[in-house]
């Protein structure tokens, strides 16, 4: 018995080596991917660049789509939805400009890989899940990654959460062919609710509350999967 212990030493040391090895090269892999698919594009934000690299995103899609998840494309996660391409998470997360210790809502947790980026950031997340499959495969990777104090509900965002308004930064991961008015109300001052609108080829907007008003912008165009639910019952 007392002969065995240090092979059990030594096959465990090897365990822990050849684990930490595969993350290294899985580092290696997002290093890669923040020059080659963000800095490349001109994005520069420190914070957001370092989230990047540190956010392991191959742990937030299936392990069929893994050896894939650090190429410039979106993946399919499942239930006919997708996480977006790395340059796309990298863009709504540098409009939002979050700030440490700010309160953000996420309409459309999907994997939870934005929802983890935010985290990074030091923000406290809030984050909505029409589909309950999702919410529970983004709260467990949520977890087993480290970010187990983003909140995860599942339900249909169209209306926010307005227990817990107002919020520094609202951003949507699917379009509604409209803004949704209770998003806009659920925006702090300085609050910016970063959203694609449209139908097959979508606007990215960012719409920020000053005061009483609200002043909006249009960045780019971006093709997102169609927000479900209330959103597609009504107008506002």
């Amino acid at each position: 018995m007392r002969a065995r212990a240090p092979l059990l030493a030594i096959f465990g040391s090897l365990a822990m080596s050849t684990s930490a090895a595969a993350e290294d090269d899985r580092a290696e892999e997002r290093a890669r991917m923040v020059e080659e698919q963000v800095v490349a594009r001109g994005m520069h934000d420190a914070r957001v660049l370092a989230a990047l690299r540190k956010v392991p995103r191959h742990r937030f899609v299936p392990p069929a789509e893994r050896e894939r998840a650090y190429r410039d494309r979106p993946l399919p996660i499942g239930s006919r939805q997708t996480i977006s391409q790395p340059y796309i998470v990298a863009l709504m997360s540098r409009l939002a400009d979050v700030q440490a210790g700010e309160r953000v809502l996420e309409v459309g947790t999907g994997s939870g890989y934005q929802a983890a980026v935010l985290a990074e950031l030091g923000a406290e997340v809030h984050s909505i899940e029409i589909v309950p499959e999702l919410a529970e495969a983004a709260r467990r990777a949520l977890r087993e990654t480290g970010y187990e104090r983003v909140v995860v509900i599942t339900g249909d965002g169209y209306r926010g959460l307005p227990a817990r308004a107002p919020f520094d930064a609202i951003l949507v991961t699917a379009a509604p062919d409209h803004v949704p008015q209770p998003l806009i109300d659920q925006l702090a001052d300085g609050g910016r609710l970063v959203i694609p609108v449209g139908e097959t080829l979508q606007e990215l907007r960012v719409l920020e509350r000053k005061g009483e008003g609200v002043i909006g912008s249009t960045v780019t165009s971006v093709m997102f999967v169609p927000m479900t639910g209330e959103a597609q019952k009504r107008g506002d």
